[in-house]
């Protein structure tokens, strides 16, 4: 116990030390108390205030994360709270995209009808997105086996309680059930797997010298096994093939604001955490046991066919766009398997486009399921002509999706090819190879579901059209031709995200 009291001094002096490198974590924390209080003190008297509150907060969240670039030039990184937690622009500019997203999520809200006329009001789902937030803040920055396990959970419970909120409806009841029990045995396997590092190494520390020295002394199988164990939990949250099962169903369950949530923000702090996990491994000269390009390459090829096949069979509109995230999450693997610092860039800008456009589809889903009550693509006949801005705001956006000409998604998938085909040029791989075949095949296949929509919109007809529900939807659809407007603009001038070149 002695022995222990004269750490106290140092553990407290450290902890101070990293407190300015925490500043945004810090203001979400604040935030979060704020917004919760905020709740509880005007209720639904005051239903906006909630709202209000998260998005002034996360305004100055971002603008705290964007300070933080300066301060950690490319190459350079900062370890805090005693090495629990990593620091460097990669993670920095991982937060930007994240906190961005999360102030168009915290928007779209209300807008969502279904959602906003729920009985328990809207001020708990703020409250839960911010905390998620915080969580995905310590994802990218997490290099501890205990603090990834602890974020991962965070995140993984905020999760459950955004999916479930809106229970009144068999469809989401059953998602919100079927999302927690494949999240919480996903969470217990990784868990499973951390113990057994831990054990091999001896340490939780991933940037520690003697973890990847203690793993070379243990049977290659064991430790493989280890890491394809804390590989299910972070797929789980990346919902690449095989771990991408419960994706449609709690997707198209979820409440369309949730679903926009989910299908874009722990993703890409999942990428970020993956990142920091993989960077001891691939760049150690000693380590030989466990082949991530590997493993990695061959999880990209299938989740590309896998995701982008299903979604031709899709008729819901909602399971299109859930099948497309998982061929989305292959494309992003394809990025994150060159290792490199043009790849990494490469993945920031995909990811932030891709999440944009994802947003701003489901946006419309709301629209259509606010103005005529429109789930399916048989509800969408003839739905173009009647409502001309909205329908080609869709085709835009998902030309973008789509990756063709003159969108930011264009720019997206261009880099990403140009990045794996560099690491391919200097070092031939035939996983790389597969990679750039299969990313170019399937991108012609996502054509063939993306078309879909817009041929039902403006060329099926429909002679019995459903009647307008009185819903106020002028804002929804103003910020939607305004992110229709930004993919356009990205995509013909793509240095409008320089800010996020590593």
């Amino acid at each position: 116990m002695n022995n222990l009291i004269h750490h106290i001094p140092a553990q407290l002096d450290d902890i101070l030390k990293s407190m300015p490198w925490f500043v945004p974590e810090l203001g979400l924390s604040i935030l979060f108390l704020i917004v919760f209080l905020a709740d509880l003190i005007a209720g639904k008297k005051m239903a906006g205030l909630a709202r209000t509150v998260s998005i002034i907060g996360m305004l100055v969240v971002l603008f705290t994360a964007l300070q933080q670039l300066p301060l950690v030039p490319v190459g350079e990184s900062h370890f805090v709270f005693n090495g629990m937690l990593l620091l460097h622009r990669t993670s920095v500019c991982f937060k930007l995209v994240i906190d961005a997203l999360a102030i168009l999520v915290l928007i779209y809200i209300p807008w969502d009808k279904a959602l906003r006329a729920h009985f328990k009001g809207l001020g708990d789902l703020y409250s839960i997105i911010i905390a998620s937030v915080l969580g995905l803040h310590l994802m990218l920055m997490a290099v501890n086996l205990l603090s990834i396990y602890l974020a991962v959970e965070m995140v993984s419970i905020a999760s459950y309680l955004m999916v479930a909120y809106r229970s009144d409806t068999q469809t989401t009841t059953e998602a919100g059930m079927k999302y927690v029990l494949f999240g919480a045995v996903a969470s217990a396997i990784m868990l499973y797997g951390i113990s057994l590092l831990y054990g091999f190494s001896g340490t939780l520390d991933i940037f520690a010298d003697s973890f990847i020295q203690n793993l070379i002394h243990v049977s290659p199988l064991s430790v493989s096994l280890a890491l394809v164990l804390v590989m299910v939990g972070i797929g789980f949250k990346l919902s690449f093939v095989p771990m991408h099962f419960w994706v449609p169903d709690v997707y198209q369950g979820a409440a369309t604001p949730v679903t926009a949530y989910l299908s874009t923000l722990p993703k890409i702090a999942g990428l970020g955490m993956l990142i920091n996990f993989l960077t001891p491994f691939v760049f150690s000269t000693s380590w030989a046991a466990f082949d991530f390009r590997l493993l990695l390459s061959v999880v990209g090829v299938i989740t590309l066919i896998v995701g982008n096949i299903a979604a031709i069979w899709q008729t819901n509109i909602k399971r299109l766009l859930a099948y497309s995230s998982i061929g989305h999450t292959g494309f992003a693997l394809m990025a994150l398997v060159t290792f490199s610092e043009q790849g990494i860039s490469a993945l920031l800008f995909y990811l932030a486009v891709y999440a944009i456009a994802n947003i701003g589809a489901l946006m419309l889903c709301s629209y259509y399921v606010n103005k005529i009550g429109a789930h399916t693509l048989d509800s969408y006949k003839g739905v173009g002509l009647r409502y001309p801005l909205p329908s080609v705001c869709f085709v835009m956006i998902l030309i973008s999706l789509a990756g063709l000409p003159v969108s930011a998604g264009f720019n997206g998938k261009l880099l990403v090819f140009s990045a794996v085909y560099d690491v391919y040029q200097h070092s031939p791989n035939v996983w790389l190879l597969a990679l750039l075949i299969t990313g170019a095949a399937t991108t012609v296949i996502a054509l063939f579901y993306y078309i879909k929509i817009p041929l039902y919109l403006f060329l099926k007809k429909n002679d019995h059209h459903a009647d307008d529900l009185i819903v106020n939807h002028k804002y929804l659809l103003i910020f939607i031709c305004v992110i229709s407007a930004f993919l356009l603009l990205t995509g013909v001038f793509p240095q409008m995200l320089n800010f996020l070149q590593l």
